[in-house]
């Protein structure tokens, strides 16, 4: 996984890890989901990847738009 840069100083995410049609991100305070094609979608998946890759936004992007609308819960 890639450490989540986190330009803002709060966020609640501290790693991610990008693959085709989905994303992985590990959370602060436990718990590592994976956000697919099929939940809660492509365009979804797309823009946490941007804001991933970007550093900034991706905790703002999940709690308005996906929150507990995840694939699979990892660990």
């Amino acid at each position: 996984m890639e450490r989540y840069r986190d330009l803002g100083g709060n966020s609640g995410i501290s790693d991610f890890e990008i693959r085709t049609g989905a994303i992985v991100l590990r959370f602060k305070k436990g718990g590592t989901y994976l956000y697919d094609e099929h939940k809660p979608g492509w365009q979804h998946v797309a823009k946490m990847q941007a804001r991933a890759r970007a550093g900034s936004g991706l905790t703002t992007y999940v709690n308005q738009h996906v929150r507990d609308n995840y694939a699979a819960r990892l660990e």
